[in-house]
């Protein structure tokens, strides 16, 4: 039953599933946990978790598949609408940095930590979901750069795997009874690449001519050599 005391539907009961073997596949990763703890974990025979679920690996496409629905509605689909890039950039950093670090969504570290467990057509299809999210990041990236909105001219591709990178890992390492909030850890981390109190400083980037390279900080206006003579 469930907490409003009516039997779950067909759709609860299968994300109830989801969320339980994602739980233990983060505790014991995926080698190490057998269909048989699952089914026991869900209370349910091993019967019965292969009613809802054809195989192991299956269960795992299954978890991903279902990590990107809920990576798709609690960041991207907040800041979709945000008119300017650099705020839109800033806000999706932090949604994803709370979905990570919240513990809520085991289903996103799964996609993270098991990347590569996949095979054929399952892989394929959530590496096009994930790909989905770094065409946005580049979108973004490329519409701060022709508005002068960055510190900087800016490859989106490189921009948008820079992004990816600084949040991505942030699961590996944080402690949510550490010595940082959530809170702080997002503050800290969207101030670090989008300083609210920065100007830009770049000029647009041309019309139709690619950014040619990371320069996310301004180089300075000269360098002074020994005797204050510019280098």
């Amino acid at each position: 039953m469930t907490p409003t005391g009516r039997k779950p539907d067909e759709g609860e009961r299968y994300r109830a599933i989801l969320e339980t073997a994602a739980r233990l596949i983060c505790e014991r990763g995926y080698e190490g946990t057998s269909m048989q703890e699952i089914a026991a974990a869900c209370r349910m025979t091993k019967a019965g978790l292969y009613h809802h679920i054809q195989n192991k690996e299956q269960l795992l496409f299954a978890i991903m598949n279902y990590g990107m629905d809920v990576f798709e509605e609690q960041v991207l689909a907040p800041v979709q609408d945000v008119a300017d890039p650099v705020e839109r950039l800033r806000q999706c950093m932090r949604q994803n940095i709370h979905l990570v670090t919240s513990g809520r969504s085991k289903e996103v570290i799964i996609i993270l930590h098991e990347h590569a467990t996949l095979t054929g057509e399952a892989r394929e299809y959530i590496d096009r979901r994930k790909k989905r999210y770094v065409r946005f990041l580049e979108d973004a990236f490329a519409e701060a750069n022709r508005l002068g909105r960055l510190r900087g001219v800016v490859d989106p591709t490189v921009a948008a795997f820079s992004f990816l990178g600084m949040i991505l890992w942030v699961y590996k390492w944080f402690k949510p009874d550490g010595r940082l909030t959530e809170e702080q850890i997002a503050d800290g981390m969207v101030e670090l690449l989008f300083p609210s109190g920065a100007a830009a400083v770049s000029a647009p980037a041309p019309a139709g001519e690619d950014a040619p390279a990371l320069r996310m900080v301004p180089r300075a206006a000269s360098s002074s050599g020994p005797g204050g003579e510019p280098q």
